[in-house]
């Protein structure tokens, strides 16, 4: 799923490009990609688009009194295209028409019709579900103090990290990076935290999410890939060396995603390569 650092790119870049224009006529292929049905998605017909934004990991399109609220789920892509694409394409579930011919266009790699779209009046956003239950951004990340509180539960980091009501935008690619460079366990219980592991963390979060923003403000041009060039030193690396150490990266195997660390800077050089076959690291 496209995380903090991706979705922000995209919302910039399509913002820049898609300021002051007017929306001809808007259309959902996908049978279950618009959740709400009122106002209609006809009202956006003469809308002028003023801005697109994010809010965790979601990209909101602001239409001035109107926000489409757009969840990307794990493959969805919110882009930019210089032609119309046909109701019948199988990846389009959403498509924006501007009135110069171009098109903003939800598309969903595989089957499965997951992405979704809520168009709202702007004052009702915060107060959406899919809104108000998230927590702090973690781009920029909240005060320390504030993260301490934040972590402050019986929970392993790894998934603690990635619960976007605890805290917004980071994903099963970015915990691997943030846990890496602030030296912690992913396995360790927020609750167990200290002043310098969450100074660690808080500083960690800092320079993984504004460094790869940074790397992606350098390498995407205005035409955005399917597939953002991740500047990752950890995640999908099992088997290589550590960037800093020189170990070997280990990665524990769960059913749906893998998750990677170096067990000499990480875990005290235990390894874990099975979460079926070993108890979980503390």
């Amino acid at each position: 799923m496209p995380e903090l650092p991706e979705v922000e790119i995209a919302t910039r870049r399509l913002s820049t490009a898609l300021a002051g224009a007017e929306v001809e006529s808007a259309v959902a292929p996908g049978m279950v990609t618009m959740r709400t049905i009122d106002p209609p998605l006809e009202a956006l017909s003469g809308e002028t688009i003023e801005a697109v934004r994010r809010v965790g990991k979601m990209p909101v399109v602001d239409f001035g009194g109107l926000v489409l609220l757009v969840h990307l789920m794990s493959a969805g892509r919110l882009q930019l295209f210089g032609d119309r694409a046909s109701v019948r394409d199988r990846r389009s579930r959403l498509l924006i028409r501007i009135r110069d011919g171009r098109e903003l266009r939800l598309r969903e790699f595989g089957t499965q019709q997951r992405a979704w779209a809520k168009l709202l009046p702007a004052e009702e956003l915060s107060a959406d579900e899919a809104v108000a239950s998230l927590g702090p951004e973690a781009w920029p990340p909240p005060p320390a103090d504030e993260l301490a509180g934040l972590l402050d539960q019986p929970r392993p980091l790894h998934p603690l990290l990635r619960d976007q009501h605890v805290i917004a935008g980071i994903g099963r690619s970015w915990v691997d990076e943030i846990l890496w460079q602030a030296r912690l366990s992913p396995f360790r219980r927020g609750d167990d935290l200290g002043e310098e592991d969450v100074a660690a963390l808080h500083a960690a979060m800092s320079e993984v999410l504004g460094g790869a923003l940074e790397h992606y403000e350098r390498v995407v041009g205005e035409s955005l890939p399917d597939k953002a060039p991740m500047p990752l030193r950890v995640h999908r690396k099992a088997g290589e060396p550590c960037p800093r150490c020189g170990a070997r990266i280990e990665a524990v195997h769960f059913k749906d995603y893998v998750m990677c660390y170096c067990p000499a800077e990480q875990t005290a050089g235990r390894v874990l390569k099975d979460r079926r076959l070993s108890r979980l690291l503390k």
